[in-house]
C-alpha cells in the first residue's frame, strides 16, 4: 500500500503514501456497490484491513455498534459483518487438516506495460507521462472487466464442487507504483490490483471466489491487457508497434518501434541481476540432475534467481517529480541528450513507416490456422483458454497497434475450435485434428511431422515453422480455386482429386471440392481449346505492350508518401472480417 517505503509504526496511511511518493489506492469493480462503496473512492487503511485482512465488511465497525446497541452479543455483532464464513473457521480443530491451513483473503494482479512504454512515461513531457497513464487505466479496467463478465466464478460446497458466476461482481483495490526494486531506482509503472476472494453467490449470500478459474485464464487476461494497451497508445499517441526478440527462438514481446533498444537495458537492471545469477543455479542443477532443466526446472531457476537477488526496500523519500528528474539525468547521461530530446519524434517516424504497410484487417481462416498450429506444437493437448491467448497475441502482433473488432479473438477461437480441433481425453481438453489441417502422404505432412516430434529446437521457434507451412498451403489452395473459377470452355477435362494429391484446404466443414469431375472430351473438342489458349495468349501479349507504350509516353508514376497517421477508433469499426477474404496485413 505503500510500494518500497517505510512505515514505521503508528504513522498515517495517507502520511506514509505522501512521504513514499505513491498515490493512495482506488476501488474498483461492480462488487463496491454490495458493501456500500463506490469505484474510485480512496482505499483507507480500516477498510482495506477489514475486506483484505478479516473478510469483513468495510463499514463493520459502525454495524457492530448498532448490534450491540441492540443487545446483541459481541460474538453475534461480530457474525453479521463477516463476508461469507469466518477466517476464524480455518483454524477451528474441527476443520479438515486445520494445522495445514492458512486463510487468504485476495490475489494480487499486477499490471505492468511493455519496457519501452516505461522509458517513454520516464523520459517524455508531462503531457505524454499523463497519457501513457491513462492508456494504462483504460487497458487494467478492461481487463478487470473481463475477468468480471467472463472468468470470475463463485463456489461452494464440498471440494467446490457447485459453481456458478458471480451475481454482482468483483471488488479490487488498485495501488499504483512507479519504480522498481534496483539498486539505482528505475522506472517501472504498474498496478496491483488486489482482488477480495469474497463475491456474493446468485442467492446473494457471500462465498469465496474460485482462485483456479482466475489463475488459469491469467495469460489470456496478460495478453488482452496488452493488446488494449498497445491499442490505447497507438490511438492517442500515433505511434506503433514492433516485434523484439528477447531470447533467440523465443515468443517476442511487443515494444514501441523507434525507442531506442538501448533504454530497455539501462531500464530493466533487474532482469540483469536475475541473468547474472543464473548461471550460477543452472550449473548446480545440471550437476545435480545430470542434464539441463526443461522449461518448467528453467522457468523455476529464475524464480529462485528473482528471490535471492531481490533488494531490500528503500528509506529515502523521493516523489515522482523528483524521480523522473533522476532518471533523465540518468538516461542523458548514458546515451546522450540528442536520445533522449528526441525519444517522441523518432517514435512517430518509425509509426508512419509501420502505418505505411499494415492494414486493419485479419483473415479469420489465416489468423486460425496460425493459432492452432502454435498452441499445438507448444502444448500439444490444449484449452479454450490457450487459444484465446494465442489469438490475443496474433492480433496483436498483425495489427501492431491497429484497433481490432470487439470480439475478434472470440471469433477466431470459435473458427479454431470448430474447423481444426478434436476432442481429447476426459474434460474440456482438444487438440488439432490434422486431418482437417493437411492431408496425408502429401509435403505438407513431411513438413510437419519431424516439427511436432523434433526437440533440438525451441518449440516457439517449431511452431513458427509449422503455422508458416500451414499458411503457404491455405494461400496455394486459395490460388488453386481462383484459378479453377475462371471462365473455361465447359467441356475441358479436369482429373478428379485423388488420393496421391493432397487435399482441398476446407475454410467450412462442408466445404465442397475445388476441381471439377471428371467428364469425356473428344479430339475435336482439344484442339478447340488449344486455338483458344493461343488467341488468348497473343491478346494478352498486345495488351501488355500497349501498356509498357503508354507507361513509356506518361513517365514515372508518382509514389505514394509513407507518411500516414492511423485513424482514430471510430474509422476502424466498420471494416468486415470475413472469412477467406484478404485485403491488408504485414508485409
Amino acid at each position: 500500500m505503500v510500494a518500497d517505503g517505510q512505515r514505521p509504526a503508528g504513522r498515517p496511511l495517507r502520511a506514509a503514501q505522501d512521504e513514499a511518493g505513491v498515490p493512495p489506492g482506488v476501488w474498483k469493480g461492480r462488487g463496491l456497490a454490495a458493501v456500500g462503496l463506490k469505484a474510485g473512492d480512496v482505499v483507507t487503511e480500516r477498510q482495506a484491513e477489514l475486506i483484505l485482512g478479516e473478510g469483513r465488511h468495510p463499514d463493520a465497525d459502525r454495524m457492530e455498534r448498532e448490534l450491540l446497541a441492540q443487545g446483541k452479543s459481541q460474538a453475534q455483532a461480530r457474525r453479521a459483518t463477516v463476508l461469507g464464513r469466518p477466517i476464524e473457521h480455518n483454524r477451528s480443530p474441527e476443520t479438515d487438516k486445520a494445522k495445514k491451513r492458512t486463510p487468504w483473503l485476495g490475489i494480487d494482479l499486477t499490471f505492468r506495460p511493455p519496457p519501452t512504454a516505461h522509458v517513454a512515461w520516464a523520459l517524455g513531457d508531462d503531457e505524454t507521462r499523463r497519457v501513457l497513464e491513462l492508456c494504462q487505466d483504460i487497458a487494467r479496467d478492461r481487463t478487470l472487466t473481463w475477468f468480471e463478465d467472463v472468468v470470475a466464478e463463485i463456489r461452494w460446497g464440498s471440494g467446490g464442487k457447485h459453481r456458478r458466476p458471480v451475481r454482482d461482481g468483483l471488488i479490487v483495490a488498485v495501488f499504483r507504483h512507479y519504480e522498481s526494486r534496483a539498486a539505482e531506482s528505475k522506472p517501472l509503472l504498474h498496478d496491483h490490483a488486489v482482488v477480495s476472494i469474497r463475491a456474493r453467490r446468485p442467492d446473494g449470500t457471500w462465498g469465496n471466489l474460485s482462485a483456479d478459474s482466475l489463475m488459469t485464464h491469467i495469460v489470456a487476461a496478460d495478453t488482452l491487457y496488452t493488446l488494449s494497451f498497445m491499442e490505447e497508445v497507438s490511438a492517442r499517441l500515433g505511434w506503433a508497434w514492433e516485434p523484439r526478440e528477447v531470447t533467440p527462438g523465443r515468443r517476442p514481446v511487443m515494444e514501441i518501434a523507434g525507442i531506442d533498444q538501448r533504454f530497455i537495458g539501462w531500464q530493466s537492471i533487474r532482469r540483469q541481476q536475475i541473468e547474472d545469477a543464473l548461471p550460477v543455479l543452472t550449473a548446480k542443477y545440471e550437476e545435480k540432475h545430470g542434464h539441463a532443466p526443461g522449461e518448467r526446472a528453467a522457468y523455476a531457476l529464475a524464480c529462485q534467481a528473482a528471490d535471492q537477488t531481490r533488494l531490500p526496500k528503500r528509506t529515502e523519500l523521493r516523489s515522482l517529480t523528483e524521480l523522473r528528474k533522476r532518471w533523465r539525468t540518468s538516461a542523458i547521461r548514458a546515451y546522450g541528450v540528442d536520445a533522449v530530446e528526441r525519444l517522441a519524434e523518432r517514435a512517430r517516424a518509425a509509426a508512419a513507416a509501420v502505418w505505411a504497410r499494415v492494414w486493419p484487417v485479419i483473415d479469420i481462416a489465416l489468423a486460425a490456422v496460425d493459432v492452432v498450429a502454435v498452441v499445438y506444437v507448444m502444448r500439444g493437448a490444449f484449452k479454450r483458454h490457450h487459444l484465446l491467448a494465442e489469438a490475443r497475441r496474433h492480433l496483436s502482433y498483425v495489427l501492431r497497434g491497429w484497433p481490432h473488432q470487439p470480439g475478434l479473438d472470440d471469433q477466431i477461437v470459435q473458427t479454431v475450435v470448430d474447423d481444426y480441433t478434436r476432442p481429447v481425453g476426459r474434460g474440456l481438453k482438444m487438440t488439432a485434428d490434422l486431418r482437417s489441417l493437411y492431408p496425408r502422404d502429401t509435403e505438407d505432412q513431411a513438413v510437419l511431422r519431424p516439427l511436432t516430434r523434433n526437440r533440438t529446437a525451441p518449440p516457439y521457434e517449431r511452431a513458427r515453422l509449422a503455422a508458416g507451412a500451414l499458411a503457404a498451403r491455405v494461400n496455394a489452395a486459395r490460388r488453386a480455386e481462383r484459378l479453377n473459377s475462371r471462365t473455361r470452355p465447359r467441356t475441358v477435362a479436369v482429373p478428379a482429386t485423388s488420393r496421391s494429391h493432397p487435399r482441398p484446404f476446407h475454410a467450412g466443414p462442408k466445404a465442397g471440392r475445388l476441381l471439377e469431375p471428371e467428364t469425356s472430351v473428344d479430339v475435336e473438342t482439344v484442339e478447340q481449346t488449344r486455338r483458344t489458349f493461343e488467341a488468348a495468349a497473343k491478346l494478352a501479349a498486345k495488351l501488355q505492350d500497349g501498356m509498357r507504350e503508354r507507361a513509356a509516353v506518361r513517365g514515372p508514376r508518382p509514389q505514394p508518401t509513407a507518411m500516414r497517421e492511423p485513424p482514430p477508433h471510430t474509422q476502424q469499426t466498420d471494416s468486415q472480417h470475413t472469412l477467406g477474404r484478404i485485403i491488408g496485413g504485414v508485409e
